[in-house]
């Protein structure tokens, strides 16, 4: 039985891909391991927990004697790494969490899966999940291609770039089996509520203040978190061996868009007068070095893996808004402890 780890499978992303793995590949034995930090939530793969080809490992991608034991045992076939800090204004804030986790546990994997492969590459296959963030800003024309030039701006995006160029120096230098992926901004069901949509829902639904930086005119290209899945999917089975492949969803908002469009359905759906949401924008000081534009050209997933969104964004925020508003206990549970004491140093003092 062909054995695959997925690193960050409790997170957003993490836990829609071990979820499609577990159901679609049952001739395969599917380990989750996951550190269960603030963002990690099991709760968000309940459904699956008692499948038979599903196993869940609490470890830590930092502690490198931890994860070459790990490797040691199971000997893995594949790596799907999606394991990382990933909020930009943590990193702001502490960066040294996004050295130690986005570069020295990719490093702690790339070693423990060339560890155990011995040079011997047939069948094996390490996955690394990226960001668009590492590629900089754009202006108002043009979009990032596999070929742009890394120019990050954060200390997030600097630590996803330094783990992309380990993961094909790994490559390059061992042999080791690797595709890449750098995708755009990620939205829908079980997203941790510090980010954009999630938290506007959250704050609209509980008549709280929605903060949207300076004056919201930063824009991001959106895709459905399991249209992200189904692209890792495709990307892991069938993408080039030392490849990079983009991922976006052709849907290009500016930030105060998404939150006026979140506004215009909750007030539909709550059955309030329309414009009451609207009321709570609140205009906070600007992050800093916040990148104006992302855009990603996914021509090349598209021609060579024949892979494109299956939802445009007006559908896929109907569907991310009936989410929340229909589990508003897993909201209430995850809105609690840590979440709310960053939330007050986030957003309370600007």
């Amino acid at each position: 039985m062909k054995k695959i780890i997925i690193t960050g499978g409790a997170g957003f992303i993490g836990s829609h891909v071990v979820r499609r793995f577990v159901r679609k590949y049952t001739d395969s034995q599917i380990f989750n391991l996951d550190a269960l930090t603030y963002a990690g939530n099991l709760e968000n793969l309940s459904d699956i927990k008692d499948c038979s080809n599903y196993t869940f490992v609490k470890g830590d991608i930092t502690d490198g004697d931890f994860i070459t034991k790990l490797f040691e045992e199971h000997q893995f076939d594949g790596v799907i790494h999606l394991a990382a800090e990933s909020h930009v204004d943590r990193s702001i804030t502490n960066p040294m969490s996004f050295i130690l986790t986005n570069i020295v546990g990719t490093v702690n994997l790339l070693n423990a899966a060339n560890h155990i492969w011995k040079g011997n590459y047939e069948g094996k296959r390490f996955y690394h999940i990226s960001t668009d963030e590492v590629y900089g800003s754009l202006g108002e024309e043009g979009f990032f291609t596999e070929e742009t030039h890394y120019d990050p701006q954060s200390p997030y995006s600097a630590s996803k770039a330094s783990s992309d160029h380990l993961v094909r120096a790994y490559h390059n230098t061992y042999g080791l089996p690797v595709v890449l992926s750098n995708c755009s901004n990620n939205y829908g069901p079980n997203q941790f509520p510090e980010k954009l949509i999630p938290l506007i829902i959250n704050n609209i639904e509980n008549n709280k203040p929605l903060p949207v930086y300076g004056q919201g005119l930063n824009v991001r290209d959106w895709l459905y978190v399991e249209d992200h899945a189904s692209a890792i999917d495709l990307i892991f089975n069938k993408g080039e061996i030392g490849e990079t492949y983009n991922i976006g969803g052709n849907n290009e908002w500016r930030n105060i868009d998404i939150v006026k469009k979140i506004c215009e359905i909750m007030d539909r759906k709550l059955g309030r007068e329309n414009g009451t949401s609207e009321k709570l924008i609140t205009y906070v000081k600007d992050r800093a070095g916040h990148d104006l534009r992302y855009a990603i050209d996914a021509t090349k997933i598209k021609k060579c893996l024949d892979w494109e969104p299956s939802l445009q964004f007006e559908e896929g925020i109907e569907k991310t808004v009936d989410w929340y508003l229909a589990h508003k206990d897993w909201m209430e549970r995850i809105t609690s402890g840590d979440y709310q004491k960053y939330y007050e140093e986030m957003y309370s003092q600007r």
